[in-house]
C-alpha cells in the first residue's frame, strides 16, 4: 500500500478556504477574548485600549500578516491540483502556531492584567482577521471569476 492512497488529498480551492477560515476563526476568537477582558474595565480605558489594539492591528496587518497570507496563497496555488489537507499552512508554520499557542497560554496565566493583554490579542486577532480576506478574495477570483 502506498502512502498516496491514504493521504487526505483535497483541491487547492479547499486548501485556500481552509486557510482563510482558520485565520478568520483565530482572529475572531482572539478579538472576542480581548472584548470580554475590556468589558471588565471602565469604558474610557476599554475604548483607549481597544483603539490602540485596532491601530496596532492595522500596522501588523500592513507590515506583516498581509505579506504572510499572500505568500501562503502563492504557495498553495503552486501545489498540485490536489494536495494534502494539512498543506493549507506550510509545515514550518505549524511550529510557529504551536509557539504562538504556548505564548498565549503563558500570557493568559501570567499576572499581567487582562486589559493590557487585550491590546496584544486585538492586535494579533485583528491582523489575522484582515489578512484572512486575502484568502477569500483569491478564492473568489479562482471560482467565480475563473482567474488563475
Amino acid at each position: 500500500m502506498t502512502f498516496n492512497r491514504i493521504k487526505p488529498a483535497v483541491s487547492k480551492y479547499l486548501l485556500i478556504a481552509l486557510a482563510g477560515l482558520m485565520w478568520s476563526t483565530v482572529g475572531v476568537m482572539l478579538c472576542s477574548m480581548a472584548y470580554y477582558w475590556l468589558k471588565e474595565v471602565d469604558w474610557l480605558t476599554a475604548f483607549l485600549f481597544g483603539l490602540f489594539g485596532i491601530i496596532l492591528s492595522l500596522a501588523a496587518y500592513r507590515f506583516g500578516f498581509s505579506g504572510i497570507a499572500k505568500k501562503n496563497i502563492d504557495r498553495i496555488c503552486l501545489l498540485p491540483e490536489r494536495g494534502c489537507i494539512f498543506a493549507f499552512q506550510a509545515w514550518k508554520s505549524y511550529l510557529i502556531i504551536v509557539v504562538m499557542i504556548a505564548v498565549g497560554i503563558i500570557l493568559r496565566h501570567s499576572p499581567i492584567p487582562k486589559h493590557y493583554l487585550a491590546i496584544v490579542y486585538t492586535t494579533i486577532g485583528g491582523a489575522l482577521l484582515l489578512s484572512s480576506l486575502h484568502y477569500y478574495r483569491r478564492l473568489w477570483q479562482l471560482i467565480i471569476l475563473k482567474k488563475p
